[in-house]
């Protein structure tokens, strides 16, 4: 594993975007019968999702909370450095959605900005890298931008992938912060897992055509999809998650020299919630100290972790807190962070 870690640099502020239309999963029966769709909301714990409009971007959803994050906190945007933009649905093939982000918040010439294609684990690995560019002389703020609209990518006759994701966007500042304490982050991947969750045409590998564009039965349960759309091997991701993230876990968390205990609050990607109760028991966590969303914005990958801090944690992080994050999913790729918090501020969730 990758082992970073640093002292007195913090995420100091956190807001949250979501579309404002609600998809409610058990009325989600246009192509599958209210039996079915609920035998899969009961075992997914997946109730409602948010999804945007045709016209709306992940870049649209991290442009509104960072417009509110910037504006509430009084930000001047002339300290930002650094911007990182962490999506697998960007706006565009080419230029990079950062850059685009740059311009319409009106930010510097002098930002760097990135793009960050990474899934599940994504926040953890992009406030790894913004924790590093924080860390250097000369940067002052890393405004870290992550976003998905995830139900552009899975076709809605897919019985796998049809009542689980959702979209979403935050945005967070990370910059020096004394007296913060020190954070730990843990990077793995594993390419030999590359189909569990796969995307299979539509790149440079296998480039759109009239064929990859075609609609087609592809399983007992006569799913659908193109070769466009998002596939996952469900029972095998389980397996590689029940596998690798209780171990990452510990590991990191002796890494830290913590223990889970010393912990205020647990929070894992919201995969579903079969996965995360089981993961839970495994390493026999306080539910009290384990918040979710799954029930309330469905899988929003990348998403997920600080949507959910920013939902279920806002005025329960004064002081000094200490979190442990566990994102884990496609790539295969996961990682698991200890990140000391103090006064952290978390603005309430904006819908657009």
């Amino acid at each position: 594993m990758a082992k970073l870690s640093f002292e007195n640099i913090g995420i100091t502020h956190l807001a949250g975007a979501v579309p404002k239309t609600v998809i409610v999963n058990r009325d989600y029966t246009d192509f599958f019968s209210k039996d079915v769709v609920n035998t899969i909301v009961d075992k997914t714990g997946v109730e409602h999702r948010r999804f945007s409009r045709k016209d709306q971007t992940a870049s649209d959803l991290c442009f509104a909370a960072a417009e509110k994050l910037l504006f509430d906190n009084e930000i001047d945007k002339s300290e930002i450095d650094i911007l990182l933009f962490i999506s697998q649905t960007p706006d565009y093939r080419m230029p990079a959605t950062s850059v685009i982000l740059q311009h319409r918040l009106g930010l510097s010439k002098d930002t760097a900005a990135f793009d960050i294609n990474l899934g599940c684990s994504g926040f953890v690995y992009g406030l790894s890298v913004a924790f590093a560019y924080a860390n250097m002389p000369g940067v002052r703020k890393v405004l870290v931008l992550n976003g998905e609209t995830r139900s552009k990518v899975y076709h809605p006759k897919d019985r796998k992938t049809a009542f689980i994701f959702g979209d979403a966007g935050i945005a967070a500042i990370v910059e020096r912060q004394e007296n913060v304490g020190k954070s730990f982050f843990s990077l793995n991947s594993d390419g030999s897992k590359s189909d569990l969750i796969k995307v299979d045409a539509g790149g440079y590998r296998n480039p759109s055509s009239p064929e990859s564009l075609k609609e087609k039965v592809v399983d007992e349960n006569g799913s659908i999809r193109t070769d466009e759309h998002g596939h996952m091997n469900g029972a095998d991701v389980f397996n590689f998650v029940l596998r690798e993230i209780p171990k990452s876990i510990k590991q990191t968390l002796a890494y830290a020299n913590s223990t889970i205990d010393e912990c205020d609050f647990i929070v894992c990607h919201q995969a579903n919630k079969f996965m995360n109760d089981y993961l839970s028991r495994k390493l026999k966590l306080d539910n009290a100290k384990v918040p979710t969303t799954i029930e309330k914005y469905g899988n929003t990958s990348s998403v997920s972790i600080p949507l959910t801090i920013v939902d279920q944690l806002k005025d329960k992080l004064d002081g000094h807190r200490k979190l442990l994050l566990s994102g884990f999913g496609v790539g295969m790729s996961w990682a698991t962070a200890v990140l000391s918090t103090k006064d952290l501020r978390i603005l309430t969730i904006v819908e657009v």
